[in-house]
């Protein structure tokens, strides 16, 4: 079902729980959460407050356990497997704190691969992927093998990679985790340069508070909940 709605991502009374034998883990207890198109959202808490889980479930990479999804205006919450990936594919980018990178590609050929699941033509794969990695500064190192990338490079390859699909919203799980200082301001205002000048959604996890400070609203976790929101720059 698809409804036109002002927000990218609908969290309703989401309950994520894991169960190991005959025990039972909440992740995340009854968590409502809106994300507006067009916001940089931040997302702080201690660990285990459910800040991944969260992010898995808002990516369709995971199912909650109960609760209603919506993403892009599509109810995501009865979707087959198949389906899912579509809506993924077709909506969403990631990027992680590991970078994720195949280090026997070229950065041209990390960024292109998405499309090759879409099944797009070699050529307009290059075409997208140099554009992508022109849009984070790094078009002269299109050649060049992530072993050969400093580590900031690397995260902008990887946000290249999430970008090349035009996707609606952009997902980010500890971007600057493994990043120094300087790197780490390099890719918030990477971030937010795309937030602002393509329109794309924007949620970082982070237990970085300079960089939850970029963004627009600071949403914190605590025991799978949202225990505070606090609006940042109007």
């Amino acid at each position: 079902m698809e409804t036109n709605s002002q927000y990218a991502i609908i969290l309703e009374d989401v309950w994520k729980v894991y169960r190991v034998g005959k025990t039972s883990y909440p992740a995340l207890q009854g968590l409502t959460l809106r994300v507006e198109r067009g916001e940089m959202l931040s997302v702080m808490g201690p660990s285990g407050s459910g800040k991944s889980t969260l992010l898995h479930i808002a990516g369709t990479l995971d199912r909650p356990t109960s609760g209603r999804v919506i993403i892009e205006g599509i109810d995501v919450s009865g979707l087959s497997d198949a389906e899912l990936s579509e809506v993924r594919n077709k909506h969403i980018g990631f990027v992680f704190q590991s970078f994720n990178l195949i280090n026997r590609l070229s950065a041209v050929e990390n960024v292109a691969l998405p499309l090759a699941v879409r099944g797009v033509s070699y050529e307009e794969r290059v075409e997208a992927a140099l554009n992508a990695l022109k849009l984070v500064g790094l078009d002269g190192a299109a050649g060049k093998r992530p072993t050969e990338l400093s580590g900031g490079e690397q995260q902008r390859v990887a946000i290249a990679r999430a970008l090349v699909g035009n996707p609606r919203i952009l997902l980010a799980d500890e971007p600057t985790g493994n990043l120094d200082s300087k790197n780490t301001e390099i890719i918030v205002s990477l971030l937010r340069e795309i937030n602002e000048r393509l329109g794309t959604t924007v949620v970082i996890v982070t237990h970085n508070p300079e960089v939850a400070e970029k963004c627009d609203r600071l949403v914190r976790l605590r025991d799978g909940r949202v225990e505070s929101e606090v609006v940042l720059h109007a």
